[in-house]
């Protein structure tokens, strides 16, 4: 117990200013999890012969960073819920250095039209987590995970972190290419109690969530029941979004062991935004769907303005529909002072749909259907769908995975050494089928759609994912301490076609779905090597090395994946002379800590980090036709690239300005090009040396606090640079800047509510119109964006109890 407390006191007296993170990370040298630090209760430690005093904090500080050999930050619960209640925990981590966050709707909600990108990577080549328990890789058409706001409830977020190099070698991913994201719940509170809140606000958004703690029950028992419901109108059509989620949990803790036991059950629906096919559609800004007008969507189709939108004619209706079931149950017990093992068993099933309804005679589709009833007309086709004009496309998905992992951690001497495991079984299904559109009965974006006109085809995946890994940290001296370790992973995917896509249904008229079979991606021997320096009481620096491999995406047709070959002789070539990618990431910087007495200015911490990265054997769904907009898809070859060079640096400081000011702000560059040019068809396509499409090459970030007893106040500001949208980079998206603010106030004294908390927010203040998310295309000439979502005003009453 002393040499904890003394390891909290050091970490305490270097990395927290007076600014404390009601969930602030201290981690210890030797790389443990981190300890929940509540700045209520900071008081004077000793740390060996440094003694460093503590004061009461008088706010929270924006960003907690962790104590290791790679750089680590964190946003803790109060500040995620003041950017905006019920925000997605990913959208919170866009004020952090390194990270690049884009959606069209204020909470981030929206998978359809999101993007994240890390030092040049995006969100499908980094790695994610909840409490350890892995969350995929976020690709939007669902095979293994599910996004964190569907996870956990927003509000039982304890705090996000995201380790924008390398994350650690026990992140159970196999796609963290790049850096980790990394999201836990909060545990039930030792007192019962309560909490209700309600959110109003623009376009009909109304947000209720509600959670009972029963206390600590006896026996270190202690437990809590959540439920939220959101329901809010799409800014730019009569759509709603939202949906409902409940969240338990159940902790026993005693002198050796700890059992947890979660569970998250969610049924959203979101409705997507139709992005803007540019340069074609410049002059639109949106695209709105014109839905629930039936009337007004069957005259449409007909009227001179749908055959004038080419690419950007306006659809029925499109949402993402998504059921998930989470639980996982964890044991952590202590052998003794210096062996402790953690152990949990997960399990998820999704339940999932991405429907559209659009015109029947738009992007190729008359060719599509003549494969499936050859020899009709257009009207005849018309009467087959329903006679709207429209037909319903959805992809469906099923997934059931399970897993569990195990680690082991022995401090010896001078060492500690970890050792664990993970192992995943993940079977998963993808469909794509057709239904009419009955004009007399309409469908509509909130229910299942029921007997496919079209089962155009349907894949199977079966996935055994094996990951090991090792490592010692080596206490050198007393200030300095060297880590070692390496991992293993083995992934194993049997891919089968049970309904195979007709010749003439997909694009080329050639194209067909194959049977596909097994491919594994194994890297045995995946290494680390990491350093950590106190070089001063309030100076620290940090080095690491690590490789890591991303397994090839276990999906079909339209991705880019083995199984999306359109030919059985394309995908055996492949699983001869196919590369999985890997990258080696390099990432070094400074921290420190200190308080001043420069007039106003009274407490200072700050982080620089330089990284470098190289990606190796990058994978391209090389289209055979160029059919961007199409809702049919593109049959496409798989190939690996060439790699990509990375260089950057991130640079973040909290000022405190005596008790009631504070500036926190971060900033970014990365410069990620690619390094070689690649054959598609008889054309070569000339990228070498372009910037890497869709990251921007700085970012700043901001946020500006002040608190006064019971009021608090937020100014946040997100500035970012230019982002070519094309690999060639001949077209590209302009710098946007994007503001908003953020107040509240605690009640104290009203019977039986000891606090009630009113907070008021404005989203996108300034009003900025720009692009929010752009998706990437190969070639020159053509990109599609989607648009940011207006300002916005929202009121929220939290009481505790």
């Amino acid at each position: 117990m002393k040499l904890r407390k003394q390891r909290l006191g050091l970490v305490l007296s270097l990395f927290c200013s007076p600014l404390a993170l009601s969930q602030a990370f201290a981690n210890t040298q030797n790389g443990k999890d981190p300890v929940q630090i509540d700045p209520h209760k900071l008081h004077p430690v000793k740390t060996g012969k440094t003694r460093s005093i503590i004061s009461r904090a008088p706010a929270e500080q924006i960003i907690a960073t962790a104590r290791r050999s790679r750089s680590e930050q964190s946003v803790g619960h109060t500040q995620l819920q003041r950017i905006l209640p019920g925000v997605n925990p990913l959208k919170a981590l866009q004020i952090l250095p390194g990270v690049v966050f884009n959606n069209a709707d204020p909470w981030g909600n929206n998978e359809q039209n999101s993007s994240l990108f890390i030092h040049g990577f995006n969100q499908n080549q980094l790695g994610y987590t909840l409490d350890g328990i892995p969350l995929g890789d976020q690709a939007y058409g669902n095979y293994n995970g599910l996004s964190p706001q569907r996870a956990v409830i927003s509000e039982n977020v304890g705090n996000a972190t995201v380790a924008t190099g390398s994350g650690a070698l026990g992140t159970a991913s196999t796609s963290n290419l790049g850096g980790t994201l990394l999201f836990s719940s909060l545990d039930p509170k030792q007192k019962m109690g309560g909490q209700l809140d309600q959110t109003f606000g623009s376009f009909s958004t109304f947000r209720t969530f509600a959670r009972f703690d029963t206390g600590n029950f006896g026996n270190g028992n202690s437990a809590y029941i959540s439920w939220a419901r959101q329901d809010a109108r799409a800014w730019d059509f009569a759509g709603h979004q939202g949906g409902n989620q409940v969240n338990a949990k159940f902790v026993h803790k005693d002198s050796k062991d700890k059992i947890t036991y979660f569970f998250d059950w969610s049924d959203k629906v979101e409705p997507n935004e139709d992005g803007i096919v540019l340069p074609n559609g410049y002059g639109t800004y949106v695209r709105p769907f014109t839905f629930p007008d039936f009337t007004y969507a069957k005259s449409y189709i007909n009227s001179p303005a749908y055959r004038a939108a080419g690419l950007n004619y306006r659809n029925y209706y499109s949402a993402a529909q998504r059921r998930d079931f989470l639980t996982y149950l964890s044991w952590q017990h202590d052998f003794s002072a210096n062996l402790h093992w953690d152990n949990k068993f997960y399990y998820h099933h999704d339940l999932g749909e991405g429907v559209v309804a659009g015109p029947i005679t738009a992007a190729g589709l008359p060719t599509l259907f003549s494969a499936y009833f050859p020899d009709q007309s257009a009207d005849q086709l018309n009467t087959v769908f329903g006679g709207s004009g429209y037909a319903t496309r959805t992809t469906e998905y099923w997934d059931n995975r399970g897993g569990l992992l195990s680690t082991l951690r022995y401090h010896l001497g001078h060492h500690d050494i970890e050792v664990g495991g993970w192992y995943e079984r993940n079977n998963n299904t993808q469909a794509r089928r057709w239904y009419p559109l009955d004009a007399n009965n309409p469908t509509t974006p909130y229910e299942r759609q029921q007997d496919a006109l079209i089962k155009q085809y349907t894949n199977y995946f079966y996935t055994n994912t094996f990951v090991t890994h090792l490592q010692d940290s080596w206490k050198v001296s007393k200030n300095f301490t060297l880590s070692a370790g390496f991992k293993s992973e083995l992934v194993y995917t049997n891919g089968t076609l049970p309904v195979a896509g007709k010749p003439g249904s997909l694009s080329p008229k050639t194209a067909v779905t194959v049977p596909g079979g097994t491919i594994a991606a194994v890297k045995p021997f995946l290494p680390s090597f990491g350093a950590l320096w106190n070089i001063t009481p309030h100076e620290q620096w940090f080095a690491n090395i690590q490789e890591n491999m991303r397994a090839y995406q276990s999906t079909g047709y339209g991705n880019a994946t083995p199984w999306g070959a359109t030919s059985q002789a394309a995908f055996e070539d492949f699983k001869e002379h196919g590369k999985v990618e890997t990258s080696w990431t390099y990432e070094t910087g400074l921290r420190t800590h200190h308080r001043v007495h420069l007039g106003p200015l009274t407490d200072i911490s700050a982080q620089a980090e330089y990284y470098h990265v190289h990606f190796s054997n990058r994978l391209v769904a090389i289209a055979t036709t160029q059919t961007l907009s199409s809702i049919i898809g593109s049959a496409t070859t798989l190939a690996n690239v060439g790699s990509v060079s990375t260089d950057g640096m991130d640079f973040s400081f909290t000022a405190q300005f005596g008790p009631h000011f504070s500036l926190y702000n971060g900033l970014s560059y990365n410069k990620s090009v690619y390094n070689d040019n690649y054959a598609s068809g008889n054309a070569t396509i000339r990228i070498a040396g372009r910037n890497v499409a869709g990251q921007p090459d700085w970012t700043e970030k901001f946020v500006a606090t002040t608190n006064w007893g019971n009021f608090y106040g937020q100014f946040i500001g997100d500035i970012m640079g230019k982002r070519y949208t094309t690999y060639t980079n001949d077209l590209w998206a302009s710098p946007t800047a994007q503001f908003s603010m953020n107040a509240g106030y605690t009640i104290h004294g009203i019977p039986h509510i000891p606090a009630l908390r009113v907070q008021g927010n404005i989203t996108n203040l300034t009003n900025t119109r720009g692009w929010s998310t752009v998706s990437t295309t190969q070639t020159a000439g053509q990109f599609t964006a989607f648009p940011i979502a207006p300002r916005m005003f929202f009121l929220t009453l939290s009481a505790h109890w």
